[in-house]
């Protein structure tokens, strides 16, 4: 079980001006506060991508008034390489960030990102909780004060994410996968996530008084791995209930590289206790339903906190002015091949807060694209949305280039009522060609080519192998790249070296 994102889809909701049809009827959004929602580790188990188990009625709200991505790419399936990737429009490529354990300012280049833009066009900036990954990757700061215009928020409890909180049936505490909480035995009696939802909100009321425009950035931890969450959410899902991946096997002709030895998971005591053989060796059956049950119910708890929030955007009276982005940063296995990893308003409210415990209404995305997009087009995007100029295309060697985008915008994708100008060669006056047919691009690094124990986050040191994935709406084409670092740590390719999966 492990991240992924070369084959899997995520979850990408855009809304703007209240609902997308106040775009088309109105024009670009000129203006507009931006509520950027990252999750982490949340595949597209969602009521509004056809789950029928799951309960998650105020991101199904949300979608109800949004365009949906299905086929929405991230362009690595690693925390800290897809957040800078998605923040800055770049690849991973060139960001030169692979892992964990690097700066993309002083490893690879002074790049903008997506609120520096914003800030630097007038916005108040804000981050609370988890936006780009903490530690060396963003220079321990979240890349403040480039990108953000107050110090970046993280929640008190967010330290004892790892630690021994998860109470067993022998009445002692464990570092476990699995790991229902009663909240008030908790650190500081409360949880990541509920402290970020409670801050944004604080910031959302002091946002109300003044006449500045914002980008808030709210960054959720769950449904990643612990999957620490409060223990009532399991009555959502009976383990009766819970089946196992439809594909749970390892296929027999993969290739030992493309395999994932979810090395993620088997440090967590409640694995450990299995003593699973590596690397191919399958969890039990019992356990790996135990695991998606807690999953379901993680993204149920997740979806409270989503609730609050934008119900609490509603209370402010910012619904109407704010654009609000939902995305994950890269999706999660749940046992495949072997692996883990529009209703009216109430009272005219856009949010009201639903129940997970008590409301299943069905709720169906306004508008759904099918569309092959990535993340790394999310900056090009919003600054479309939001009436910025849209930074220029990069070029093919882009170290040097503080500001440009390796993503196009995919507004031309929902805001068909817009009229566009076009060259003689079919582009838009953005120079950015829509005719061809939308690819994405991802890409993941391996230390060798046969599974072992950092197989699954090799340190930039370590890298030998970097899987590439070119996704279109009906083939996805994967390979191999044999790669060596040089002294200066950029990767140079070799070989090609076949088939990567």
């Amino acid at each position: 079980m492990a991240a992924t994102g070369l084959g899997l889809g995520l979850c990408l909701c855009l809304l703007a001006a209240g609902c997308v049809l106040a775009v088309e009827a109105a024009g670009r959004p000129d203006g507009m506060n931006v509520l950027f929602i990252v999750v982490d580790d949340l595949r597209p188990v969602l009521g509004c991508y056809g789950d029928k188990l799951v309960k998650s009625p105020n991101i199904d709200q949300l979608a109800s008034r949004s365009i949906v991505f299905n086929n929405a790419y991230a362009q690595q399936a690693v925390c800290a390489p897809s957040r800078v990737s998605f923040l800055t429009g770049r690849r991973p490529d060139t960001t030169r960030l692979y892992d964990f354990y690097s700066y993309w300012r002083v490893h690879a280049g002074n790049y903008s990102t997506m609120p520096q833009y914003f800030k630097e066009n007038g916005y108040m900036t804000m981050s609370v909780g988890k936006v780009f990954h903490p530690g060396v990757s963003s220079n321990y700061h979240d890349d403040y004060p480039y990108s953000w215009s107050i110090p970046p928020f993280h929640p008190s409890t967010e330290k004892y994410e790892n630690d021994k909180t998860c109470r067993g049936k022998d009445g002692r505490l464990y570092a476990n996968l699995v790991c229902p909480v009663n909240v008030t035995e908790m650190p500081g009696g409360t949880l990541p996530d509920i402290q970020t939802t409670e801050e944004a909100i604080r910031l959302l009321k002091v946002m109300k008084t003044q006449k500045q425009k914002f980008f808030l950035a709210v960054g959720y931890h769950k449904p990643h791995i612990p999957l620490r969450y409060p223990q009532e959410f399991l009555k959502l899902y009976p383990l009766e209930n819970i089946t196992l991946a439809p594909d749970p096997w390892v296929p027999k002709k993969l290739p030992s590289v493309a395999y994932n030895p979810w090395m993620d998971i088997r440090q967590r005591d409640d694995v450990q206790a299995l003593n699973v053989s590596f690397p191919y060796g399958p969890l039990p059956d019992d356990f790996q339903r135990q695991i998606r049950q807690s999953y379901y119910a993680a993204v149920s708890y997740l979806d409270m906190q989503v609730g609050r929030l934008l119900n609490a955007l509603d209370d402010v009276g910012l619904s109407s002015s704010t654009m609000v982005v939902f995305t994950a940063d890269h999706g999660w296995s749940l046992g495949e091949h072997g692996m883990t990893s529009a209703a009216a308003s109430q009272q005219g409210r856009i949010f009201p807060y639903l129940d997970p415990f008590s409301h299943n209404l069905g709720l169906v995305p306004q508008g759904q694209s099918k569309k092959v997009v990535e993340l790394v087009s999310l900056f090009s995007t919003l600054a479309e949305l939001a009436g910025l100029q849209v930074p220029p295309a990069c070029p093919k060697t882009s170290f040097h280039v503080a500001l440009c985008t390796e993503g196009a915008s995919i507004v031309h994708y929902f805001n068909s009522s817009e009229e566009k100008v076009e060259t003689e060669d079919g582009c838009e006056d953005n120079n950015r060609c829509h005719t061809e047919e939308p690819v994405a691009f991802s890409q993941y690094p391996r230390p060798s080519d046969t599974p072992q124990w950092n197989s699954d986050r090799p340190e930039l040191k370590d890298i030998r192998i970097m899987g590439y994935s070119m996704r279109t709406i009906d083939y996805r084409l994967p390979s191999g790249v044999l790669r060596t670092v040089s002294e200066s740590k950029r990767p140079s390719v070799n070989t090609f070296s076949g088939s990567f999966l």
